[in-house]
């Protein structure tokens, strides 16, 4: 396909259906995974009764928003639930659309912080020459030949010991990007076609300048001397700073549409804007050279600030789904996007790239004895208005990234000796979080709830649910920790059954038995003119669903560092991981008038005193 221009410049009804279908071999389990549920109206409202009780104020606060449930149970509420359950009669998936647009392609801030999310890298296998061109270059092969194996059905579909997992978000990882939209709605393009993986090339970003590399040729994936050749060509041809065109992808989306729209009406940036939408996926040889996991982060997260100038955003292209950053001393790392795509696939993709790299079995493939090939530098035509813009679009992206804090923790056991006490690493790290928030607001009200990411990718086309954390359990457990009125063995029993409960909700999330997308769903149905239930504008259930806690984990062998940002100004994001046998890792981000350093303070202090509470009591198990 020529890519002469943008594919698309405007959202078309059905963009959805227009990139291809995944291959039969990869989501060999899609067409027969089941929908996700309509669930029944009054197992619903009988969940949200009980996840309100402890973010209420007052008995009087609780009861009130407790009739209005009773209200809305025999009122509207089953007139918008036979909507609901209509429109899941008529669709494959009554949420999907929705759930695109009010959760990501609506939102309108700057995805940087507010929606990307990193993973860094483990360091380069010592087998393997340690410069940053032969770590980009090892990075590029290993990932086409992953691309290849999805695009030719090789790839094993994603599974747990419960069942398959829905594959249909791969489609959405290469050659493909985010556009921003004129009207306050974006959408994803894709090019990819039935190739099998055998062509492709990729963008390279290097002082902002960006190249076209050929990963492909004749319908071989380039060998990794060949594409090292290559990279080491940009690095040695890119040696002053170019327009960093790319900070304006950075900017606030209606901005970055206006922008878009000023920089696609040159014909020459049409067709860069066009090579960098159908790349393969983007790699960003940074300039900076982290050396500590905070450094290593935020470089990922929002890149290198240097004297209130973003340098790292100059070279990234943040609309893509997949883009690898490498530094200058060969430390690397993913930045996603995250609006058509969950992290889950992208942790397999790393996965499975750097367990290519680490095997010195690796087929690192034979260059051509003809090959000749010279990345093609694309350069941008910059008029006055887009100069313009991309200074306005610095000074936005300076200021968000200095709003920033984020703090790192491991804590000096982990899930072996969480295991022997025989509790659940998740709920353990989770009640870790609930003592530490307590004892940091102290007695203040608590201002919102807790969000933890389930994936119900069970389901076709399933993506998460919202595991509401904060129960009464748990809120009776962290109250008795600082109570010297509470004896050791009752806080044992109070954690006991606080994990109890934790289990069972997270359990229910997965099913797509939780609170969050139902009552999202209902919300929708209502028409215009209709009057808004009193239950949506109580105080109580805003409150529960206003996410001062987001936190979510994944785990992944090669990943030191990971993370994202807060979701609401006086919240906190929190990204752990609990499947290391000899640490929990915790990354924690909040604007930086939050008492940032303190949390990660309480979260250590927390880990170690429920450490103590199992292991004083003498036996492996509650």
């Amino acid at each position: 396909m020529s890519t002469s221009t943008p594919k698309l410049t405007s959202r078309p009804p059905g963009w959805k259906t227009l990139a291809p279908s995944a291959p039969p071999g990869t989501v060999t389990f899609a067409s027969n995974l089941p929908k996700l549920p309509v669930v029944d109206l009054q197992d619903t409202l009988s969940r949200l009764k009980q996840t309100l009780k402890h973010i209420a104020w007052s008995d009087d606060e609780y009861s009130a928003v407790a009739k209005k449930i009773d209200q809305f149970a025999v009122g509207q509420g089953p007139v918008l639930q036979e909507r609901l359950l209509k429109r899941d009669a008529e669709t494959r998936h009554w949420l999907e659309e929705w759930w695109d647009d009010m959760a990501y392609l609506g939102y309108r801030d700057s995805v940087v912080v507010n929606v990307s999310y990193y993973y860094g890298f483990d360091a380069q296998p010592p087998h393997l020459p340690q410069t940053a061109a032969a770590r980009a270059a090892g990075l590029a092969r290993a990932a086409m030949i992953f691309r290849k194996n999805l695009k030719s059905g090789l790839l094993k579909p994603d599974a747990t010991k419960e069942g398959p997992l829905c594959m249909d978000t791969y489609r959405w990882m290469f050659d493909c990007c985010r556009v921003p939209g004129p009207e306050g709605l974006d959408w994803s393009v894709s090019y990819a076609n039935d190739d099998f993986g055998d062509t492709g090339h990729i963008i390279v970003f290097r002082n902002n300048r960006v190249w076209k590399v050929e990963a492909t040729q004749g319908g071989r994936i380039l060998s990794t001397a060949e594409l090292e050749k290559q990279i080491q060509y940009i690095y040695d041809h890119t040696e002053r700073e170019y327009p960093g065109v790319g900070v304006l992808t950075a900017s606030d989306r209606d901005v970055w549409a206006k922008d878009y729209a000023n920089l696609a009406a040159s014909a020459q940036n049409a067709s860069i804007l066009a090579a960098i939408q159908s790349a393969s996926f983007v790699i960003n040889l940074d300039t900076y050279k982290p050396t500590t996991a905070i450094q290593h982060s935020r470089a990922l997260w929002h890149g290198e600030s240097t004297n209130g100038v973003p340098v790292g955003l100059r070279n990234r292209w943040v609309d893509k789904p997949v883009q690898f950053i490498v530094f200058d001393n060969a430390v690397a790392g993913l930045m996603g996007e995250h609006s058509v795509m969950d992290g889950t696939p992208t942790v397999r993709l790393c996965d499975d790239v750097l367990e290519m790299l680490r095997d010195p079995a690796f087929d690192h493939g034979t260059p051509a004895a003809s090959s000749t090939l010279v990345p093609t530098a694309l350069d941008w035509e910059i008029t006055p208005t887009i100069r313009k813009a991309i200074e306005e679009a610095e000074k936005a992206a300076a200021e968000l990234i200095d709003s920033q804090k984020l703090g790192f923790l491991l804590t000096p056991y982990g899930k072996a000796a969480i295991k022997k006490f025989g509790v659940s690493p998740d709920s353990w790290a989770q009640m870790i979080v609930q003592l530490a928030y307590r004892r940091l607001i102290g007695n203040e009200k608590r201002i919102g709830g807790t969000y933890e990411a389930a994936t119900t990718r069970r389901f076709y086309k399933g993506r998460t649910e919202a595991i509401r954390v904060v129960t009464s359990e748990s809120d009776a457990w962290v109250a008795s920790m600082d109570d010297k009125n509470v004896g050791k063995d009752e806080r044992r029993r109070l954690f006991a059954a606080a994990v109890k409960k934790h289990v069972e909700l997270a359990k229910s999330a997965g099913m797509g038995q939780g609170v969050d997308r139902h009552m999202f769903g209902l919300k929708k149905l209502l028409k215009e003119g209709e009057e808004v239930p009193a239950l949506f504008t109580d105080p109580v259930f805003l409150r529960s669903s206003y996410w001062v806690l987001s936190t979510s984990a994944i785990f992944s062998k090669h990943f030191p560092v990971y993370g994202w940002g807060e979701v609401v100004p006086d919240g906190f994001g929190v990204a752990y991981m609990t499947g290391y046998d000899d640490r929990l890792q915790f990354t924690i981000t909040s604007r930086k008038e939050m008492p940032n350093a303190k949390f990660c303070e309480e979260i250590a202090k927390a880990a170690e005193d429920l450490y103590n509470l199992h292991a004083e009591a003498g036996k492996s198990r509650l």
